[in-house]
């Protein structure tokens, strides 16, 4: 008689290595180099800082809407 194998193993195995190639694809399609990655960090920096100098001085925006609205009371 042959050996008794446990097809759940293999079968996990092989679906392990597909998602794995599948994976390894979609990082090439979809993936960002590392150059790619740091232009994306230095644009959010620099929008960052655009946006912080053009900030209006006093209280935040957030902290006045609503305050002059007597209904709106929190349950």
């Amino acid at each position: 008689m042959g050996d008794v194998v446990n097809l759940n193993k293999f079968r996990k195995a092989r679906q392990s290595r597909e998602e794995k190639r599948a994976a390894a694809a979609n990082r090439g399609k979809y993936g960002r180099s590392k150059a790619e990655l740091l232009e994306m960090k230095a644009e959010r920096d620099r929008t960052g800082r655009d946006l912080e100098g053009k900030r209006l001085e006093g209280g935040s925006p957030a902290a006045t809407s609503g305050a002059e609205d007597g209904d709106k009371t929190p349950d």
